[in-house]
């Protein structure tokens, strides 16, 4: 009789990672940024047809990335999710909380039953009636849920992509400012992003109902920045003074 094949846990599950993130990583990336007016959500995205950002509810937003079947299915599930939580009840109870905390568990079920976890990241953002209120969630493959502050970044390449937004981050910045630092930090010091690269979304907080608005052609143009962000250059060093001795004659002259 053979035994039956075994693989622990821990290296079960660290495979299950190392799946879902490599899937993630080959994907684009995208940020959300909160601004004095609402929160942007900005994506690399060439695709015209297959939308990265979306709207949930009222004054709720989705974005996903990876795998776009999947975090698309969860986008399905999330907006029947509140529009029978609105019906039911009224439409102040469906909040990004709750969703969030619903999508969370349904991603970390898949991730430690199912054979096979899903590839995704996902978003989900609330615009608040001032800046406090806005709210972040970002919901990773395997349902850890993290309530983010002022910006949050998913994808590929997500660390160097913080950093670089976080230096150009600013707390009630304009939306003409949100927009160039979202753009710089996606596209980085080599690239620059177009009209045709990205998808750009606002929830807007003077709205209460579908606060949510895509922001597209010419409007989406004139606030994308005219050059990339560079970094200055270092300045040059002052030139040694310091005079080398000529290296003494092995014969003496004299």
């Amino acid at each position: 009789m053979s035994m039956p094949f075994y693989v622990a846990p821990e290296q079960m599950m660290k495979d299950r990672a190392d799946y879902a993130r490599k899937g993630i990583a080959r994907g684009r990336s995208l940020v959300a940024v909160a601004f004095a007016d609402g929160i942007l959500l900005c994506a690399e995205n060439p695709s015209r047809m297959l939308r990265k950002i979306s709207e949930i509810y009222d004054r709720i937003g989705f974005a996903g990335v990876g795998k776009y079947n999947e975090f698309d299915q969860l986008r399905i599930a999330g907006v029947r999710h509140a529009d029978l939580k609105g019906f039911s009840f009224s439409r102040e109870d469906v909040d990004a909380r709750s969703l969030a905390n619903q999508y969370a568990q349904m991603l970390g079920q898949v991730f430690t039953h199912e054979m096979k976890p899903m590839e995704v990241e996902i978003l989900v953002a609330e615009v608040g009636k001032d800046l406090d209120g806005d709210q972040l969630f970002h919901i990773q493959y395997d349902g850890t849920l993290v309530d983010e502050q002022g910006f949050t970044v998913l994808g590929g390449d997500a660390e160097a992509i913080r950093g670089r937004l976080s230096q150009a981050f600013e707390v009630g910045a304009s939306l003409d400012g949100a927009v160039a630092a979202a753009v710089n930090a996606l596209a980085g010091q080599d690239r620059r992003l177009g009209n045709a690269d990205l998808e750009v979304a606002v929830l807007d907080r003077g709205v209460d109902h579908r606060a949510f608005r895509r922001i597209v052609d010419d409007e989406l143009e004139a606030l994308l920045p005219s050059e990339p962000a560079t970094k200055p250059e270092p300045e040059p060093e002052p030139a040694s003074t310091d005079v080398e001795s000529a290296p003494e004659s092995a014969a003496d002259p004299s």
